[in-house]
């Protein structure tokens, strides 16, 4: 009763938003036959309304805000700094102060504007690149190159371009160069191993470099079309309102989606990518690909066409980018132009099918450690299908989890939300429910400052033994919620990096034009998704910027990177509010003595204090030029390799912990009809058991249970 409450208010407040824009976007349309420059204008000028008037915190539309799109746009589409001159961007400064106008209605000139001096540019790139590696690098000649972008300035003429290129395929050159030479020393004695010249390496090394820029220039010219380019223009003025409010178009939309749900309608195969293409790398057993019978590993996917319109080209697409034409709506028709392996070619016509993607679902295992089994629990995201009554839930899916788990008689659990970049709300106060009785799990202010608390009104927890949750720098958003609710009501230890990624904020998917299907969920322009709230802890801290600081923190190896929410010059500010009543549990004096040993002991520990300092000098070099001479090259990556290697073994266990699969889950590990799958569960089993992480999550947990700690309600 509680997910049907509370889903209903969920709907009926998105309702509310949709429509008005829906309307907005509606009532300036025509019916028939609208240029793509009407288009974008009428697309750009909803954005910029929906964003000054629903935003949270909207930044003024201004003459400043003209400015940093037009550096923050041209920056984008020149990541490198290697494609425009600096006599572009200054021809271009007429347009500096003018984009809020455009934003505002005005005629769209800046984007098409660059876009022409773009696709100029790129050519004349293409051109530099080819000449350049048609000829040998000396490795001799003392010279350096700067790799962080960051402080670099576009070339000021046509020469420094040129030199860019040349210093910067040298690197990639000269990286293979001596790979190649290490491979050499290292086999040479090898009976059959061909011991080839330097200048024969330095070729091969070169040809190597050039088959990936090949790819690279491929790429953009058929995928980075005006389109895209206009698309990445959108999503410059909506991310300078802060880091999570995106423009995605359609297919985009969809694909958003499809990772939310877990679901997606395609044709059961998976693909790959070689130096021929992309190929099919293996068949779903019972799809619409293995139930044709047209379709073999390896071969290559040529074209792809929506029923009887003209077929794409996909030769140069990533694969990802092919993916997406390939999957569509239920029932639809995909007609793929097929390479066969002995060079023929055939045109195979396909219904797409549901495909639920169980593998990105929570899954669990055993760590057995002597006597003793402890659960771990794997969940990748916060993930909810509310399109479909029996769609995926989360929180659902933990709980058969946990159910399996305690049928093990396991003496704890840890979670994993490592890398889990969030997701539902719905689902994260569903899921902490699980494991706290009743009661506020989150709080949420709009930008009128009213605030709402989410709470779990189910009564009684499913589980209430020894918790640990597991965290890093890329647990973001509904993964801080969990960890701070847990950590806030004392229920388990929260284990991880010095904290959390820090993402306080939430978005809502606003759609624009007319629904393609009855929920509204896909539309024929997109949708923005939009911060309109954030959300507080309840003891009423925002974890935006701060995350979740962890009771026992362990380093890892991405500490000193800038990543982080804090990191992004567009993120909202920290900021508080009013505690909510709660009560954290009455038998929490374990938790504080575990984790102040756990500490304590990493505190001490030299392999650590070792891991750390090694960390922070080799941070240091990431903002310095990287030395194009042979020796000085070999010299210094000779010692970064000797450093990362020595943390890298740190973090290693010296020997697997013994994991297995729950009984349960046997047939899915190991009488899988999916072999490929069947492979790559057991693969993941062998994973885990190699995680020093995980493993002294077992360690807490032991410890846990060694203090009879049980979860009990307050009364």
């Amino acid at each position: 009763m509680t997910y049907i409450k509370q889903n209903k208010w969920k709907v009926f407040t998105a309702v509310i938003i949709i429509g008005a824009v829906f309307f907005a976007f509606k009532t300036t349309e025509k019916q028939n036959g609208e240029s793509p420059e009407i288009r974008h204008r009428k697309l750009l000028s909803t954005i910029g309304h929906l964003l000054e008037t629903e935003h949270y915190s909207p930044r003024k539309i201004d003459d400043d805000f003209s400015k940093d799109v037009f550096k923050e746009y041209l920056k984008a589409l020149d990541p490198e700094k290697n494609i425009f001159l600096q006599s572009d961007i200054n021809a271009l400064r007429v347009y500096e102060t003018k984009l809020d106008d455009e934003i505002h209605g005005e005629p769209i000139l800046f984007e098409p504007a660059s876009s022409v001096i773009y696709e100029k540019r790129l050519v004349e790139a293409r051109k530099i690149f080819e000449k350049v590696v048609q000829s040998p690098f000396d490795f001799n000649i003392d010279d350096s190159v700067l790799l962080d972008v960051d402080v670099k300035s576009a070339p000021a003429n046509e020469n420094e371009r040129y030199t860019y290129w040349h210093q910067i395929l040298k690197y990639k050159a000269l990286d293979r160069f001596v790979n190649l030479t290490e491979e050499r020393e290292k086999n040479k004695t090898k009976e059959k191993f061909v011991v080839k010249a330097d200048s024969t390496l330095e070729r091969e090394a070169r040809a190597s470099v050039k088959k990936e820029y090949l790819k690279r220039f491929e790429r953009l010219e058929k995928t980075f079309d005006k389109e895209k380019r206009f698309e990445l223009f959108l999503n410059t003025i909506t991310g300078l309102m802060d880091p999570h409010t995106d423009y995605m178009a359609p297919v985009e939309k969809r694909s958003f989606t499809e990772q939310m749900s877990g679901t997606f309608y395609g044709i059961g195969a998976q693909l790959t990518q070689d130096d021929n293409g992309i190929k099919i790398a293996s068949i779903q057993p019972g799809g619409a690909a293995w139930k044709s019978g047209q379709l073999v590993m390896n071969d290559v996917i040529v074209k792809v066409a929506q029923g009887a319109e003209e077929p794409v080209d996909v030769t140069g697409y990533e694969t990802t980018d092919a993916v997406k034409l390939i999957r569509g709506n239920l029932g639809t028709e995909v007609r793929l132009t097929i390479r066969k392996p002995d060079g023929s070619y055939k045109i195979v016509a396909l219904k797409r099918e549901k495909i639920v993607l169980d593998e990105g679902f929570a899954r669990s295992a055993i760590i057995q450690k002597g006597a003793d089994k402890y659960g771990y629990i794997l969940l990748p995201d916060f993930y909810a299908d509310f399109e479909r009554e029996d769609g995926a839930r989360c929180a659902r899916d933990v709980a058969k989890e946990i159910e399996k788990l305690k049928a093990e008689k396991v003496k704890g659990i840890a979670i994993d939300v490592r890398y889990n970049g969030g997701g539902s709300l719905y689902e994260v106060v569903q899921m902490a429910g699980l494991f706290i009785d009743q009661g506020p799990m989150v709080q949420i202010r709009n930008k009128e400052g009213r605030s709402q608390t989410l709470a779990d009104e189910v009564p009684g927890t499913i589980y209430n033994g020894p918790l640990v949750v597991m965290v890093n720098e890329f647990s973001a958003s509904a993964s801080e919620i969990f960890a701070g609710a847990i950590q806030d009501y004392k229920r388990g230890i929260i284990m991880g990096s010095t904290s959390t990624y820090g993402k306080g904020t939430v978005q809502r998917n606003v759609p624009f034009g007319k629904p393609l299907d009855d929920l509204g969920i896909q539309t024929e322009y997109g949708a923005v998704k939009l911060t309109f709230q954030k959300f507080y802890r309840v003891t009423g801290s925002s974890t935006q910027r701060k995350g979740v600081v962890p009771d026992v923190i362990l380093p890892d190896e991405y500490e000193f990177l800038k990543y982080r929410e804090k990191d992004n010059e567009s993120s909202l500010p920290w900021d508080e509010m009013e505690r909510a009543k709660f009560q954290v549990l009455p038998n929490n004096s374990a938790i504080a003595a575990i984790a102040a040993k756990a500490n304590d002991k990493i505190a001490k520990d030299t392999s650590m204090i070792a891991f750390k300092k090694t960390l922070a000098w080799v941070s240091t070099q990431m903002d310095r030029p990287v030395h194009l001479k042979l020796d000085k090259y070999i010299a210094f990556r000779k010692q970064l390799q000797s450093t990362m290697i020595q943390n890298d073994n740190r973090l290693k266990l010296k020997d697997s912990m013994q994991v297995t699969a729950l009984k349960a889950d046997y047939n899915k590990f190991y009488n899988n009809p999916d072999k490929t799958k069947q492979d790559r569960y057991q693969a993941w089993l062998k994973v885990i058991a190699k995680d020093a992480q995980i493993n002294e999550a077992s360690k807490l947990l032991g410890d846990f249970f060694a203090q009879n700690w049980v979860a009990k309600k307050t009364n």
